[in-house]
C-alpha cells in the first residue's frame, strides 16, 4: 500500500480485545492487508486503538484520507456485564412481577452444591418499581395502565441516581401498547434519562429472559453512546473520513445509531467476528466443514462451520459465575454466531489449585502487566510464557520483533511455580501446555456432540494469536486430523470483520397452534420485519440489490416446554413449513411424536447484504516474497517426543504448493504456527499452510 490510494478507498477494522487490540487496513482492490497489535489500554480503549492506527498508517505509508469506513468490534460491553461497571439502572415493570430477575427459573445449575452462587441482578432490589397496568398473553388489555402512579415511581428512581431505565411489562411482546404510552410520558418528563423497550429489544415469551435482555441493554447503553461518541470523535481527529460500522454479535455489520439504540446486541462481537473469519477461510481454503478455534489473550473459543456459514443461536448466557456451566449467567435473547467458550487464552495465569495440582485461568494477567516475559511486572506464570519455553515462540520474533519478550524471568517463574507442585523444575513449561490443550479438547469434544456433529468430519482452523501454537496438539486431542493456519492469522477476527456482510435479525411473537395458523398474517409480519430489517441495512450504505432473506419460526408440538428454531421456504406453504420442521425435529430428536399437534411461537427474520469496501480476496505480505522460506532450527518440545531440533520458516516466503513435513515451525509477525512429527504439511491456494496427520 502506498499514499497515493484515492480518497475513501481503504477499510479499516479494529477489534479491541484483552490483551491486545489488533487493527487491520484493507485494500479491497486486490486484497493487500496491512496488520498491526498495539497493547490494549484498559482505562481508555480508544487510547490504545488510535496510537495503533498512527503506527500502522505511519509504518505503511498510508494517508489517514484514504480510509473509507471503520468496522469495530470490542469487549467493553460484555466486561462491563461481567465487572458490574455499568450504569445506574432501573426497572419498570407490571405490578408483582418485581422479583423476576431474582426469581429467574427456579433452577439450580448445580443440584447438589450448597453454597450455590446464583448470577447477581444487575438492578438491586430498591431500584426495581412496579407499575399499575396488566395485559392478557393474546394482548388484550386487563387493567389499563396508571400513567402518573409510574411517572412517580420513576422520579423516586431519578432522584435516586438512575440514569437508564428498562421498561418490560408482562406480554408487551403481544402488544407494546403499554410500553410505548409510558416511555413517552417518561421521555417528556425526564428527557435526559436512557430508556430501553422489551418490545423493542426482545420482543419474545419468557418474562425471565425478556427481562433480563431489556436491562442488560439498558445497563450497557449510556456506556455505549459514551463510548461511540468518543470513539468517532477521536477517528475524526486522527484524519479518517469514513464512517464507522460495528461487528454484531449474528456476525454482521450495522451503523452506530442502531448500536446506540440496541448495544446487547454487541456482547459477542469481537468472538463473533472470529467465527466469521474461520468460515471465510473455509470456503477460500474449500473446507465444507471447519472447527473455527479463535484463542486470543484472555480466551477461546470455537465454532462450528457447515457449508461455509457459522451455526446461528438466537440467545446466549452472559457474565457466568461459573465458567463453563449453563444456566450459570443471565440469558440474553440476542441473535448470535453460536460460540463456544472451551479454554484459556495465552494471558491466563497458571497456579496451583486447592487440591494442589496444576490449575490454568480463568483469570489472566491482561494486557497490563501481562506475562511474565513481557517484562512489565507480572509475576505468575501465564500460557505465552509456557509456551515461550518450549520453544513455540521466538523472544527475537514476537510481533514480528517490534516487542522484546524475555525467557529469563519466564523461565524463573515457571521453576518457582514447578518447586510450590512438587514437580521437577522441567515439567512445568509442558503441564501449563498440556493442562490448558487438554482442557480446551475435553470442553470442545462435549459442545460438538450436544450438536449431533463428530470431530474428525472437520477441518480445524485457527485464528488469533496463541490458537496457531496450540491448535496442532488440540486437534490431536480431538482426533482431528486436518489443522489449517490461514494467512494473517493472529488478527483473524478483525479479517473476518472487514469481509462481513450487513446484517439485520428482527423477531415476532406468534403463539398459534399450526392447525388454525392464519397464514395470510404469518406473510404479513414477515413483510413488516423484512421492510424494517431493509431500512436499517440500507442505512449501512449496504449494497440492497442482491440482499439474503431468511424466513424462520420458532416451532414446536403443543404441551413443549422448549422449541427449535425452523428456516422456512421463502413462499409460505403449509405442507412445506411443516415438512421442514419435522425434518429439523427428527435430525435433533430421531423421531417425531405420532399424532402430536405443532404450533408456531415466534417468527424471525435475517436479513443481510454484502458492504461496500469488503475484499473477496486477501494477500498478506512483509517484504520477504523470494527469500528463503528456511530461516534455520531450533530445539521446540512436543507431547511424547519431548524436544527435537524443528525447522523454523518464514511464514511470508512460502510459495502455494509447497510440500514439507513436520516437524515444523512457522513464523509470521501476528502469530506462529506449530506442527507436530508425522504430518504432510501442504501451503494451499490462497496462502493457508493445511497441515495433516500421516499416521
Amino acid at each position: 500500500m502506498t499514499a497515493s490510494l484515492s480518497p475513501g478507498s481503504l477499510s479499516l477494522g479494529i477489534d479491541i480485545g484483552g490483551t491486545f487490540t489488533d487493527l487491520v487496513i484493507l485494500n479491497p482492490a486486490d486484497g493487500r492487508a496491512s496488520i498491526w497489535k498495539e497493547s490494549t489500554t484498559p482505562d481508555d480503549p480508544s487510547r490504545g486503538a488510535i496510537k495503533g492506527l498512527q503506527q500502522l498508517l505511519t509504518r505503511n505509508g498510508i494517508q489517514a484520507q484514504s480510509i473509507g469506513r471503520v468496522v469495530h468490534a470490542t469487549t467493553l460491553f460484555t466486561n462491563a456485564l461481567i465487572e458490574r461497571k455499568g450504569a445506574a439502572t432501573g426497572l419498570l415493570t407490571t405490578a408483582g412481577f418485581a422479583d423476576v430477575l431474582e426469581i429467574a427459573r427456579e433452577r439450580k445449575y448445580e443440584l447438589y452444591d450448597v453454597f450455590l452462587e446464583m448470577p447477581k441482578p444487575l438492578v438491586p432490589r430498591p431500584w426495581r418499581r412496579e407499575a399499575k397496568e396488566r395485559l392478557a398473553p393474546d394482548g388484550s388489555i386487563e387493567v389499563p395502565l396508571d400513567v402518573k402512579a409510574a411517572l412517580a415511581e420513576v422520579e423516586e428512581l431519578v432522584a435516586q441516581g438512575v440514569t437508564s431505565l428498562a421498561i418490560c411489562f408482562l406480554h408487551a411482546y403481544a402488544n407494546p401498547v403499554h410500553e410505548r404510552v409510558a416511555a413517552a410520558a417518561i421521555v417528556k418528563r425526564f428527557p435526559q434519562l436512557s430508556i430501553s423497550l422489551s418490545c423493542d429489544i426482545a420482543p419474545e415469551i419468557r418474562e425471565y429472559p425478556r427481562a433480563v435482555t431489556t436491562v442488560a441493554n439498558a445497563y450497557v447503553r449510556p456506556i455505549a453512546e459514551t463510548y461511540l461518541d468518543t470513539l468517532e470523535a477521536a477517528l475524526k481527529r486522527a484524519g479518517i473520513p469514513g464512517g464507522l460500522f460495528l461487528m454484531l454479535s449474528n456476525g454482521g455489520l450495522t451503523h452506530v445509531a442502531e448500536a446506540k439504540r440496541a448495544p446487547v446486541q454487541l456482547l459477542e462481537s469481537g468472538p463473533a467476528a472470529g467465527a466469521l473469519a474461520g468460515a471465510w477461510f473455509g470456503r477460500h481454503a474449500g473446507l465444507e466443514r471447519v472447527l473455527a478455534f479463535d484463542m486470543g489473550g484472555t480466551t477461546a473459543k470455537l465454532a462450528l462451520v457447515d457449508d461455509g456459514e457459522p451455526l446461528v443461536a438466537w440467545g446466549f448466557e452472559a457474565a457466568r459465575t461459573k465458567r463453563f456451566l449453563r444456566g450459570s449467567g443471565l440469558p440474553i435473547q440476542i441473535a448470535t454466531v453460536e460460540l463456544i467458550e472451551i479454554g484459556a487464552g495465552g494471558g491466563s495465569i497458571a497456579r496451583p489449585s486447592e487440591l494442589g495440582t496444576l490449575h490454568v485461568g480463568p483469570e489472566s494477567a491482561g494486557a497490563q502487566p501481562g506475562p511474565v516475559c513481557y517484562g512489565r511486572g507480572g509475576t505468575e506464570p501465564t500460557v505465552t510464557d509456557s509456551d515461550l519455553a518450549l520453544g513455540y515462540l521466538n523472544p527475537d520474533f514476537f510481533l514480528g520483533g517490534t516487542m522484546r519478550i524475555d525467557p529469563g524471568p519466564a523461565m524463573a517463574a515457571l521453576d518457582r511455580l514447578s518447586t510450590r507442585l512438587g514437580l521437577e523444575v522441567s515439567r512445568g513449561a509442558p503441564g501449563i501446555h498440556d493442562v490448558v490443550n487438554e482442557n480446551m479438547a475435553g470442553a470442545a469434544r462435549v459442545a460438538i456432540a450436544e450438536r449431533g456433529r463428530i470431530p474428525r468430519d472437520y477441518a480445524l482452523l485457527a485464528t488469533g494469536g496463541a490458537a496457531p501454537v496450540h491448535a496442532w496438539n488440540v486437534g490431536t486431542k480431538l482426533g482431528v486430523s486436518r489443522v489449517v493456519c490461514p494467512p494473517g492469522a493472529g488478527a483473524g477476527s478483525t479479517i473476518g470483520m472487514l469481509m462481513a456482510p450487513a446484517r439485520i435479525d428482527r423477531v415476532a411473537s406468534r403463539n398459534e397452534p399450526f392447525a388454525t395458523a392464519r397464514w395470510d398474517e404469518i406473510t404479513a409480519t414477515f413483510e413488516m420485519l423484512e421492510t424494517e430489517a431493509l431500512s436499517v441495512i440500507g442505512d449501512t450504505g449496504a449494497d440492497l440489490s442482491c440482499p439474503s432473506v431468511r424466513r424462520l419460526a420458532d416451532m414446536r408440538y403443543v404441551g413443549q416446554g422448549s422449541e427449535i428454531t425452523v428456516a422456512l421456504p421463502y413462499v409460505l406453504e403449509p405442507k412445506s413449513v411443516l415438512s421442514a420442521f419435522e425434518q429439523a425435529y427428527r435430525q435433533l430428536f430421531g423421531r417425531t411424536p405420532p399424532g402430536a399437534n405443532v404450533q408456531f411461537v415466534a417468527l424471525r427474520l435475517s436479513v443481510s447484504a454484502p458492504m461496500p469496501g469488503a475484499g473477496e480476496t486477501l494477500h498478506i505480505g512483509s517484504g520477504s516474497a523470494g527469500t528463503t522460506a528456511l530461516k534455520g532450527r531450533r530445539q521446540v518440545h512436543f507431547p511424547d517426543m519431548g524436544v527435537i531440533e524443528t525447522a523454523v520458516y518464514d511464514r511470508y516466503a512460502l510459495k502455494p504448493g509447497m510440500q514439507l513435513e513436520g516437524p515444523a515451525v512457522f513464523e509470521e509477525n501476528e502469530s506462529t504456527f506449530v506442527v507436530g512429527p508425522d504430518a504432510l504439511i501442504s501451503v494451499l491456494p490462497d496462502g493457508s499452510i493445511l497441515a495433516e496427520r500421516v499416521a
